[in-house]
């Protein structure tokens, strides 16, 4: 369908799949907007100590959206390709080509959102790198580890854009490295600090179910990684897998430690000294 020269995918020109992948590619980019917006209007309805993980949260908000926005930009013109392709063949190749340049995007945003994601995690239970300039340090190194090698093995292509699936898989492994080092080092903050008498149950609750988010929803992006390889799988479903995780991730995330940190302040302040109103996050 086009109105102005503008053109909007429907199932009947290009298949029901890439529509609902951009749906869900649009769908993260509003969320991300909404999550940004959220994060600013309620950065004082946290405890003050907390106050920094608002902005955590609207700094990952502000680059997942724009990332978003780049994302389903490419893929809406990948889709104006498409409807007018009538090889079934040559449909699924170009779908399964785009996939590479978007990862690009993707990867990029990751390194940039991903150790924000790691800083607000950890500042739930108040640790300061100045405190733990080692402890912070191995987080983020890891993390940029785990991202950058994860880049280079998206990168193992012909120059047909075919996967090299052996350099691939190897690249996986690697980046995998880095996974695990994130996960040993958040166990070792559990064990270490969040069980210390100066941390709020609610802290511990938050700094707890985000850590578990991250060991877990995590999983889907080395998941997504290995599908590719399988040779004739439909990219869409990577694409869908991913922006459902990183929306689960990044404003999942910041939900909770919302959460957390307003009922800290609750426990602190009386409610006759609060703001009439109480929202939800």
């Amino acid at each position: 369908m086009e109105f102005a020269h503008k053109f909007l995918p429907t199932a009947a020109s290009v298949g029901l799949l890439p529509v609902i992948t951009w749906f869900f590619m649009l769908i993260a980019f509003y969320a991300f907007v909404g999550n940004f917006i959220f994060a600013l209007c309620t950065r004082t309805s946290v405890a003050p100590e907390h106050r920094i993980s608002r902005n955590y949260t609207a700094i990952i908000a502000a680059v997942a959206g724009i990332s978003y926005f780049l994302i389903q930009n490419y893929y809406h013109d990948m889709l104006d390709t498409l409807a007018q392709l009538s090889d079934p063949g040559a449909r699924l190749a170009l779908i399964n080509q785009s996939y590479s340049a978007i990862g690009q995007l993707r990867y990029m945003d990751w390194a940039v959102t991903t150790p924000l994601l790691l800083l607000k995690i950890v500042s739930i239970v108040k640790i300061r790198y100045r405190d733990h300039q080692s402890l912070i340090n191995t987080l983020l190194v890891a993390d940029f580890f785990m991202i950058l090698t994860g880049y280079i093995g998206e990168q193992q292509l012909t120059v047909d854009n075919q996967i090299l699936v052996g350099p691939k898989l190897i690249w996986g492994a690697v980046s995998t490295i880095g996974y695990v080092i994130i996960l040993l080092t958040l166990w070792r903050i559990w064990r270490t600090f969040a069980q210390a008498d100066s941390i709020q149950p609610e802290e511990r609750w938050g700094f707890r179910l985000m850590a578990l988010m991250t060991a877990t929803f995590w999983g889907v992006y080395p998941i997504g990684y290995i599908l590719t390889t399988i040779e004739g799988i439909n990219l869409n479903w990577v694409h869908i897998a991913f922006s459902v995780a990183d929306i689960i991730n990044k404003v999942g995330v910041g939900a909770i430690a919302y959460q957390a940190a307003e009922r800290v302040l609750e426990r602190r302040v009386s409610e006759e000294a609060t703001a009439p109103y109480h929202t939800v996050g």
